[in-house]
């Protein structure tokens, strides 16, 4: 009986395994591949350790450590907000009148060991850290296989364990490294010390980047470049050597730019920063893009999570609370940053023109200054200035006391202005006196504003940096790739490492690196303009300065530039706190950690579950928690 329970227990992990590889998406598979998918095989009856021994059982193991690399890239909230430049509440105006707030962003009480977003994250990262451990388990009892084939797998498998160890190791410090397959329940966890994890990280990304090809058999497959990258953001976040607890030293800086560098000449940039991106138009009324346009394959990607127009393959594993966020499958990365609500005249909601917008991440006031917005492409690209009606509604009253006006399909609802040209009362909306039939919110107002019949209160420009034309309405449905790894980063790893000391660097010095990406984004080149706010945190002020660099860098130079190149890309929690300003800058820049003031040291790491310390003996609870 004892041995019968054990089989049952093998085929249901072997079942929970191929189910999830059925979930993988490489978005080159066309209708007859994923027909060949649908075909009927008689391998349900096989267990793991026969199935899995097969060269083609073991290609198949292979493919179940990138479906829920979708999941964990959709954690956003625990790596977005509560940053400089974002935050779970846009109402502005209101942090001085809420000191019971106890948002987990703003450092208040809800971060804390029951904290659900952190248990989410751990929970993913490390289900699939057993599935890479599964997947290098394993490989000793392949028969009959490539040799050169099951090295580039394994090398997969330790490139995915990397990877996610990588993102746990930064949020708690000394966490758990399992480097087997999990084959039996255990109450013995032992958080190892984060120089250790360090050091297997850069151990098995060297046997990584020495084991995989430049060029991935599948599209979407970890490659020798996605190995260099890594290596590159690694070497860099322990030369920074967090509380002297990573092991780093001056060589980690070198090491950093020799991988960038190595990334900067196997990828090169895309020429324009907007062909990054889902094409659309801001005005649906002139939208001609649809999904069948879309293509997330460029030079520039080293490393993206895989969706697809196929809804089987574009499922995706969610916990019981995440399906707040997303629970129709695809990419929710269109659906989930906030701004405006759906409540303006001239559009009736919930419809595909604008699609679902939720108020998850919010752009700081001090974010739209760090930008040129006359002349950076990512600033018309990322954020919806003007709002247009999609339907007539006529009889619309501005204000009470206004005459109604006529609203048509394709008119001008409202503008959010720049920040660098506000308009005084009288060019501004009929709803404020002034003379305009729409709506004006000048930056200064950017979720402050009072409730109009334009708009509900605290509303500002919706972040549409990944919005997609043409999917259908609803909390994700997305279809376009999640970008993980850039080479534009590699040329800001680059000049950050040569500002800590670096040297070598291929391209020259910190501002040669530094320039690349601001070059790239403004009209008109190294010739074009580049000036942001003098003082991002007034809401006020006129005074500009460059952002191009002309002699030293900065590191808030670099963490401007990544703010701008990198917004909503998953990296920025993470950025501040390897260098040091995630109190410093969140305080200045973002009104809510600012005006509570509810941040402290030991904030710069998060608190371990609760539940796993229930369920685990030996696991300690991090400082301040």
């Amino acid at each position: 009986m004892k041995n019968f329970r054990l089989k049952i227990k093998e085929m249901m992990k072997f079942n929970l395994i191929l189910i999830s590889i059925l979930f993988i998406s490489f978005v080159s598979c066309s209708e007859d591949q994923i027909d060949s998918l649908l075909t009927e095989e008689a391998i349900s009856n096989q267990t793991a350790e026969a199935y899995f021994s097969t060269p083609e059982g073991y290609n198949d193991l292979s493919k179940s450590i990138y479906p829920l690399l979708r999941t964990i890239v959709e954690q956003r909230e625990i790596v977005l907000n509560g940053t400089d430049i974002f935050s779970s509440s846009g109402a502005w105006g209101d942090t001085g009148e809420n000191l019971l707030r106890t948002n987990f962003d703003f450092y208040g009480a809800d971060l804390n060991q029951g904290l659900s977003q952190a248990a989410d994250l751990w929970t993913y990262l490390y289900k699939n850290i057993n599935r890479a451990n599964t997947v290098i388990s394993r490989a000793s009892d392949v028969v009959g296989m490539d040799e050169t084939l099951k090295s580039t797998r394994v090398a997969e498998a330790k490139f995915i364990r990397s990877l996610c160890l990588f993102w746990a190791v930064q949020q708690w410090g000394d966490a758990p490294m399992p480097l087997s397959e999990t084959v039996a329940a255990s109450k013995e966890v032992t958080r190892v010390p984060s120089s250790e994890i360090y050091a297997q990280l850069i151990s098995d990304l060297l046997e990584a980047e020495s084991a995989l090809p430049n060029t991935a058999s599948d599209y979407g497959r970890a490659t020798k470049g996605a190995a260099q990258h890594l290596l590159a953001r690694v070497y860099l976040t322990r030369g920074w050597n967090f509380n002297n607890s990573l092991g780093g030293s001056a060589a980690d800086f070198d090491s950093a730019l020799e991988y960038a560098d190595k990334v900067i000449n196997s990828y090169p940039l895309v020429s324009n920063y907007k062909d990054l991106w889902p094409k659309r138009s801001e005005n649906p009324n002139l939208q001609t893009f649809g999904p069948a346009d879309q293509d997330a394959k460029n030079s520039e990607v080293v490393f993206a999570v895989q969706f697809s127009d196929q809804a089987i393959t574009n499922s995706m594993e969610l916990d019981e609370l995440d399906f707040k966020i997303n629970s129709d499958g695809g990419s929710n990365a269109g659906s989930i940053f906030g701004g405006l609500g759906e409540e303006w005249p001239g559009y009736p909601g919930r419809t595909s023109d604008f699609n679902r917008i939720q108020g998850y991440h919010h752009t700081t006031p001090a974010t739209y200054r760090l930008f040129d917005p006359n002349t950076d492409q990512r600033y018309d690209h990322n954020f919806v200035e003007k709002v247009y009606a999609v339907v007539d509604q006529p009889g619309f009253i501005p204000a009470p006391g206004v005459d109604p006006i006529d609203i048509s399909s394709g008119d001008l609802i409202i503008e959010f202005r720049p920040w660098d040209s506000p308009l005084p009362v009288s060019e501004r909306g009929l709803d404020e006196g002034g003379n305009k039939r729409y709506a004006v919110v000048n930056h200064a107002n950017y979720g402050r504003q009072e409730e109009s019949n334009y708009m509900n209160r605290g509303r500002g420009p919706m972040m549409w940096k990944f919005w997609e034309p043409g999917i259908p309405y609803g909390n994700g449905f997305g279809q376009y790739d999640v970008f993980v790894m850039r080479s534009a980063e590699a040329y800001l790893i680059a000049a950050e490492a040569i500002v800590q000391g670096a040297t070598g660097g291929q391209l020259g010095g910190a501002s040669d690196y530094y320039n690349k990406t601001v070059n790239r984004a403004i009209l008109g080149g190294e010739l074009g303009n580049a000036n942001m706010a003098a003082d991002p945190t007034s809401i006020t002020s006129l005074e500009t300065k460059s952002y191009r660099a002309t002699g030293s860098v900065t590191i808030d130079m670099i963490l401007d530039e990544r703010a701008r190149e990198f917004m909503g890309e998953g990296l920025r929690w993470y950025d501040l706190k390897r260098t040091g300003k995630l109190i410093e800058r969140s305080k200045a820049m973002n009104p809510w950690v600012g005006d509570l003031n509810f941040i402290k040291d030991y904030h710069l790491l998060r608190p371990i579950p609760l539940k796993e310390i229930d369920l685990a003996q030996g696991l300690s609870q991090n400082p301040g928690y």
